[in-house]
């Protein structure tokens, strides 16, 4: 979606009595419909990624039910989150033609579809295609939307706005573990997706509330152009009325001398004048269609044109050597996040601390700090004195450390604090689309952070596997975590050393707006 000056937050007013242009802020941004754009975002979030994380309860039913391998079974949920993030360059070519609004609705159907097919699975392949690819896609199309008006809407308080809307990821994977269990229970499985498709229509909902940050000169012009229409609606009327008056209207003495024959004359110049009349109805509404198409094929091939530049053009995204950097960083990132969720129970089992970890699962105190990060590192960046850039670097030496001590942790209460540690620094994701927007601009903001959440979707779905078969060879967990911690450490160093190297950009490359 293009984006000027005027969409990101400005209005020009004509002052009628110097005949000059003011300046004058748009007031939804930070404030206003803004935090309503929070909270579509904040459920967005519950829906999708809190359903995602939870699908583990799902994924112990298809076991059962299917009675097919772990590995086979675990691809349906890897399947799902990964696509999610995968296709979001090509979510990007929607926004930019669609707009998120459309976008976002469109995902949420898509979505809904997934899950009440799924119900009707009748082994793991079937879930392959209806939950792993439509509700993957469908998910998609309404992630990216969702954090791209986030962006849109807020300038000051940014890292705050993009903190409190992630936090429906943690919040969503507390109650969607509750409900999937409960319905499963009460319900069974294929009637629990059954009913989790219709929850899901309320992504439509979101979607709507998706309003266009427009400027008061759009709305002018907008106005300007109905009225233009009514009033050639109105000529068109007149016009077609205007024989019948003409015709219509006899002179009494000749009505006196024909008689009924002016009658019949009369009924046959209506009727020929109802069927001009019809016509031009028609060719207007022919005309209106036409208009439509028009517009539509103008609006797809400006939205493509802007797609295919930002990843193809001389203003391509990869022209920016730091933003590069980035993709790279975030294809070792998520992996490294992911994993201690995987292989947490089967270190708390090696030590024998089962019992201490039922009281206190430490995936729940990864999971619960973690809102809190977002939260607060949102609001540290924001702050006029610091540096985001610099609050994201620290955050990820934070975590790849946490990453690398947590197999040298042998007691409950030092994983608990190495666990607590990575849940509060991975609140960096609530910073990614911030640095993304300082590093291209908010009106490269869906492409980029689209390619950002593939490279992360990548990471989720190999990360895993490359995980286990790390185990395969080692027999130990411990490897696991080290070599995804080595390759999570090289991509900080990249992001580190780019800036540095970084020239000054052309003209027609992407400004590097990024502090450090």
């Amino acid at each position: 979606m293009c984006t000027t000056q005027e969409d990101i937050g400005y209005d020009f007013e004509d002052d009628s009595k110097d005949k000059t242009k003011t300046f004058k802020p748009n007031p939804n941004i930070d404030g206003g419909w803004a935090w309503m754009i929070v909270l579509s975002s904040f459920l967005v979030h519950i829906l999708i990624m809190g359903s995602q994380m939870a699908l583990g309860i799902l994924n112990m039913e298809w076991l059962e039910e299917f009675s097919q391998s772990r590995g086979l079974t675990a691809w349906v949920s890897s399947l799902s989150m990964g696509i999610t993030l995968i296709v979001g360059p090509f979510i990007g070519l929607f926004i930019n033609t669609c707009g998120c609004r459309k976008t976002a609705i469109i995902g949420g159907i898509l979505n809904t579809l997934g899950w009440v097919l799924s119900a009707y699975a009748s082994n793991v392949h079937y879930l392959f295609i209806t939950f792993g690819v439509t509700a993957g896609v469908g998910s998609g199309m309404v992630y990216l939307p969702a954090v791209v008006m986030v962006g849109q809407y807020f300038q000051k308080r940014r890292a705050l706005a993009q903190g409190l809307s992630t936090t429906g990821t943690g919040f969503g994977t507390f109650l969607m573990t509750v409900l999937l269990k409960y319905l499963c229970k009460e319900f069974g499985w294929r009637n629990a997706m059954f009913i989790q498709g219709a929850v899901s229509l309320n992504l439509c909902v979101c979607g709507a509330l998706m309003r266009p940050l427009s400027s008061k000169k759009d709305a002018n012009e907008k106005g300007v152009e109905r009225n233009n229409s009514e009033d050639y609606h109105a000529k068109a009327l007149f016009h077609s009325a205007k024989p019948i008056k003409s015709n219509g209207v006899l002179h009494e003495e000749q009505e006196e001398k024909e008689g009924p024959a002016n009658d019949k004359v009369l009924d046959n110049v209506q009727a020929m004048e109802c069927k001009g009349k019809s016509r031009r109805g028609k060719n207007l509404y022919a005309l209106c269609i036409l208009k439509r198409v028009s517009q539509l094929t103008v609006t797809i091939k400006k939205g493509f044109g802007t797609w295919y530049s930002s990843y193809f053009g001389a203003a391509s995204l990869f022209t920016n050597r730091v933003f590069v950097a980035f993709v790279f960083w975030a294809l070792f990132a998520y992996s490294s996040f992911v994993i201690p969720f995987i292989h947490l129970p089967e270190i708390v089992k090696q030590y024998n601390l089962s019992t201490q970890n039922d009281v206190f699962p430490l995936t729940s105190i990864i999971a619960i700090v973690h809102i809190f990060g977002k939260v607060i590192l949102g609001i540290i960046s924001d702050l006029p004195c610091i540096s985001t850039w610099n609050v994201f670097l620290i955050a990820n030496f934070t975590l790849v450390i946490c990453i690398l001590i947590l197999p040298l942790m042998h007691t409950y209460i030092g994983l608990a604090m190495v666990c607590a540690l990575i849940g509060f620094s991975s609140g960096y994701f609530s910073l990614m689309p911030v640095v993304t927007e300082d590093l291209v601009g908010i009106e490269h903001l869906a492409n980029a952070y689209g390619i950002i959440i593939c490279a992360n979707g990548i990471s989720a779905l190999l990360g895993p596997p490359f995980a286990g078969w790390i185990y395969d060879i080692t027999q130990k967990y411990d490897f696991s975590f080290y070599i995804c911690g080595l390759l999570y450490m090289v991509g900080i160093i990249i992001l580190l050393i780019q800036p540095c190297i970084q020239k000054k950009p052309s003209k027609d490359q992407p400004t590097d707006n990024t502090k450090v």
